[in-house]
């Protein structure tokens, strides 16, 4: 199935001498980095990772005859 765009909130902040970040919708994603840029690299990242994790141990729990449907909230 096609994976469509979709958007996060990403919630970023300077501690010292590093960025750091997190995204709100997805427990786990974050990230820090030197530069404001590689951070919100590291979180796109990190953010494509574990949505492509979290489908593949979904699908891997579904039974051999599923179904997929888009919803929209």
């Amino acid at each position: 199935m096609k994976q469509d765009k979709r958007s996060f909130t990403a919630v970023i902040s300077r501690e010292d001498a590093w960025w750091v970040g997190f995204i709100i919708e997805i427990a786990g994603v974050n990230c820090q980095a030197r530069t404001r840029k590689e951070l919100l690299a590291n979180l796109r990242s990190a953010l494509k990772e574990a949505l492509e994790i979290r489908r593949a141990l979904s699908l891997a729990l579904a039974s051999e005859d599923y179904e997929e449907q888009t919803v929209v909230v």
